[in-house]
């Protein structure tokens, strides 16, 4: 199997197990325990699952490298994403502020459905127009990213002690999650980028985040409605 087949099928195996991985993405039983017993490590660990489990936040990202040329711009935006999401994380998780998770999860499918239509040049297209400064949007749906992140946390039972501490631990989890779930992403994309199928690629998974955000939108939206009417 060359190169261009691997990448394409792990990208295929993604995608197509993605909606079933997002199970997983959520508040766990043995989550609960492992929390409750493991001390501050444990917090560590359960940020780092919670990130590479959460494909919403995975998806936004990949649009995101797409959209880039080089290692140091891929680092600019990554930070830019993760002081966003860190704001919010630490800030509203400290603070106890909350919101309905099937709604932040809606809003944050929005944002992927957002990177895949700019990806695939919508705002020229439908809007005659530039789009957004990217670095402004990555910050701004980094906050956004983040409050989803707090009210995940916030579903577990933290107890009393040490409570900033906790939060802060399970940010650092997620940060590293998110560089190794982003590795062999920004990997395969880069490595794309010089073969004569790119062009193809590109398209397939850029309308593959517009489908996903707006099924995602979708779902979210009918959790929210179901468990309100």
């Amino acid at each position: 199997m060359n190169l261009s087949k691997l990448t394409l099928f792990v990208f295929c195996f993604f995608f197509l197990f993605f909606p079933i991985s997002l199970l997983a993405h959520g508040v766990s039983l043995s989550d609960q325990e492992t929390l409750s017993n493991g001390g501050l490590l444990a917090y560590i660990l359960v940020g780092a699952k919670h990130m590479v489990t959460g494909y919403d936040h995975l998806l936004f990202l990949t649009g995101v490298i797409f959209y880039l040329s080089g290692f140091k711009d891929i680092v600019r935006f990554i930070t830019i994403f993760t002081i966003g999401h860190s704001i919010t994380l630490i800030s509203a998780t400290y603070l106890g502020i909350k919101a309905d998770e099937h709604l932040i999860d809606a809003v944050i499918a929005l944002s992927v459905l957002y990177k895949g239509f700019e990806n695939l040049g919508g705002f020229k297209t439908l809007f005659k127009r530039s789009s957004p400064n990217l670095l402004l949007m990555v910050f701004i749906f980094g906050l956004i990213h983040g409050f989803g992140l707090s009210t995940r946390l916030q579903s577990f039972d933290l107890g009393a002690g040490q409570f900033l501490s906790k939060i802060v631990c399970f940010n650092i989890g997620v940060e590293l999650g998110q560089i190794a779930a982003l590795i062999p992403i920004v990997f395969i994309i880069s490595n794309w980028k010089s073969r004569d199928s790119y062009q193809g690629f590109y398209k397939f998974v850029n309308w593959f985040l517009v489908f996903a955000g707006i099924s995602l939108f979708v779902f979210q939206m009918y959790g929210y409605l179901n468990g309100h009417g």
